[in-house]
């Protein structure tokens, strides 16, 4: 079976030169970023259509690894996508979602609220840290139950980009190394009742070895 497209989705701003996205980027022919646009005025509209337009591009399945507004973006495209879309999706890794439900949200973040409740129909991660100022970590433990994701504790790691000195952050790396392993012995389309089954199998392993590290 073919490797996986890793297709990166960035939040707000962009990744920047030193976060662990644009160095996977840099590192690996088979990642590649998807170009959203307006990164400083972000559309939901503009953004899922460059986001469907980019999985729609590749010949091979796409694992989505997202950050921040990205995992939004993933999420309501997820929700609106054809079932041709989403059957290329072997997986996700979501990544420090924010909470774009709360009173204070940016108004930046606006566009992406309220944030989508029903569940992805793909086998998913939901990293969280503990100390996010984007959101809490209940909150986005309620938000990995609401989609149906594995909810990976990341300890105290801040936003989980370039300031959180995690460099080319390893244990996402094995986190996705994860997710592919798991997928590729499955013989039926993504996103089938018999799909989520054999992941579900999995995930409980998955999540007692990614196991928080300390800043």
């Amino acid at each position: 079976m073919a490797s996986p497209v890793k297709l990166i989705v960035a939040g707000l701003f962009d990744s920047g030169p030193g976060h662990w996205q644009s160095l996977w980027c840099d590192a690996d022919p088979d990642c590649r970023k998807v170009e959203l646009g307006e990164w400083a005025q972000p559309s939901r509209v503009l953004w899922l259509s460059r986001l469907d337009r980019a999985v729609a591009r590749e010949r091979e399945p796409v694992v989505l690894v997202a950050h921040s507004l990205g995992c939004l973006a993933v999420a309501w495209w997820a929700a609106e996508a054809s079932r041709d879309r989403l059957a290329k999706v072997r997986a996700a890794l979501l990544v420090a979602p924010p909470d774009v439900d709360r009173p204070d949200t940016h108004p930046l973040l606006r566009p992406f609220a309220p944030s989508p409740s029903g569940a992805l129909p793909f086998p998913a991660m939901l990293v969280a840290s503990r100390d996010d100022r984007y959101a809490c970590f209940e909150s986005a433990a309620a938000l990995a139950a609401r989609w149906n994701c594995t909810l990976i504790d990341a300890g105290a790691r801040g936003h989980l980009n370039a300031e959180s000195d995690i460099g080319d952050w390893p244990e996402g790396r094995a986190l996705v190394d994860q997710l592919v392993d798991v997928n590729n012995a499955r013989p039926i389309a993504a996103g089938s009742a018999s799909s989520r089954a054999v992941w579900a199998d999995h995930a409980a392993e998955i999540k007692r070895s990614a196991s928080p590290r300390e800043p």
